[in-house]
């Protein structure tokens, strides 16, 4: 009975060390074959793929099949003895062939996708991206819009005081919004790091790299929501830096590119007339720039654009000296308040401190400063209005 009862704690062991390494969970996301694609580009690198995957699975059944083949009606219990010899110049032939053949059959449908990769012509849409650390800039070329995409996971989950949500660090605040059936020829580069603009649905993966502008072209077959991120190693905080596609109908496009026509700012428009050119940036309504904001509204508003901020200032203001600075006591948000306003307009050379004018609205920048003045162990009492940053611009 002892035995029986050491036997099935055996199995219970081994049962629990099985589920440990192999938990059915795993199954449910468990695959060999590329995501479904959703436009033409993708479709052929699927099917190219595919043949290709076709083709080794022949030769590895061939040459496995005869040397396996060859190990057992050859073996030495049959009195078969091992043969002596140097070379065949018949077979070195045929097996330099073969696989010349088989390379230059693979390259033909190969070469033929990446021209199709590469031909932007002809295209209905055009939008520049931009990679920022770490977020993207979407500037609708055709129709003068422009947004900046942000992640909008809430910190509580990445700190794990909440649950993860369905999209976890796949979410943002504002995504780019395309039209099916459309062809969009897309430019891309980056503002300070390399980053990789990657949606797998799309069959497009293309490195944005400073000073210099890479092309692709997708088309997407149906609306729906596509999700991708950076897929290139751009730095501390590279995993928080998600891609979203909101692909529309081509008439619920058109319909959102009237509403988000840009607004001309009341501020910006008396300093073109003035002779200034102002700095492009975020729209605001020209009621919000001008009007009084109150010291909690500002406080209000800055916390949430802060967020931007976290990834190097921390979400307490602790920073991570000496590379990010604290802003908790810091020359910079308990000093000269002009100063403060400068280094997050302009940004600070050689820094990763980048220039937050072309990136955040008058509003924005006006509350965040007010937030890092008077929060994050800080209460110098000040407060920026909206319209002393559209008056610097």
């Amino acid at each position: 009975m002892s035995q029986m009862f050491c036997s099935a704690r055996s199995l219970l062991r081994i049962a629990a060390a099985a589920t440990a390494l192999f938990p059915l969970s795993v199954y449910a996301e468990w695959g060999l074959n590329l995501p479904p694609p959703s436009t033409s580009v993708a479709s052929r690198i699927l099917d190219l793929h595919n043949a290709i995957m076709i083709v080794c699975l022949i030769i590895f059944v061939i040459v496995f099949g005869v040397m396996f083949y060859s190990l057992y009606a050859h073996r030495k219990s049959r009195g078969h003895e091992a043969h002596q010899f140097s070379h065949n110049s018949k077979l070195e032939v045929v097996w330099t062939i073969i696989p010349f053949l088989i390379l230059v059959g693979l390259a033909i449908p190969s070469t033929a996708t990446l021209l199709y990769m590469e031909d932007t012509t002809d295209s209905d849409l055009t939008i520049k991206i931009t990679g920022y650390q770490w977020k993207w800039q979407y500037e609708y070329l055709d129709h003068d819009i422009s947004f900046f995409s942000n992640l909008s996971t809430p910190r509580a989950q990445i700190e794990n005081r909440e649950p993860k949500g369905e999209h976890y660090l796949l979410e943002v605040d504002k995504p780019m919004v395309i039209p099916s059936n459309r062809k969009v020829r897309y430019l891309i580069t980056s503002n300070d790091v390399i980053h990789a603009w990657w949606i797998p649905k799309f069959g497009v993966k293309k490195d944005a790299i400073p000073g210099y502008i890479n092309e692709f072209w997708a088309n997407v077959d149906s609306p729906g929501t596509y999700r991708g991120q950076c897929a290139e190693l751009c730095g501390k905080d590279h995993g928080f830096m998600p891609i979203v596609a909101e692909v529309l109908s081509p008439e619920d496009f058109d319909a959102w590119v009237e509403e988000n026509k840009p607004k001309q700012v009341a501020s910006a428009a008396d300093m073109t007339a003035a002779g200034a050119e102002p700095a492009a940036g975020p729209a605001a309504s020209a009621e919000d720039v001008n009007r009084e904001w109150t010291m909690d509204e500002l406080m209000e508003h800055g916390k949430t654009v802060y967020f931007q901020c976290i990834a190097c200032h921390g979400p307490d203001g602790n920073g991570i000296p000496p590379h990010f600075p604290p802003l908790t006591g810091s020359e910079i948000t308990v000093g000269p308040l002009d100063a403060h306003i400068d280094i997050v307009m302009n940004g600070k050379a050689n820094t990763t401190m980048q220039a937050f004018k072309v990136q955040l609205s008058d509003v924005d920048i006006a509350s965040v400063i007010t937030y890092e003045r008077n929060a994050l162990g800080n209460s110098v009492g000040d407060l920026v209005q909206p319209s002393e940053i559209a008056a610097r611009r």
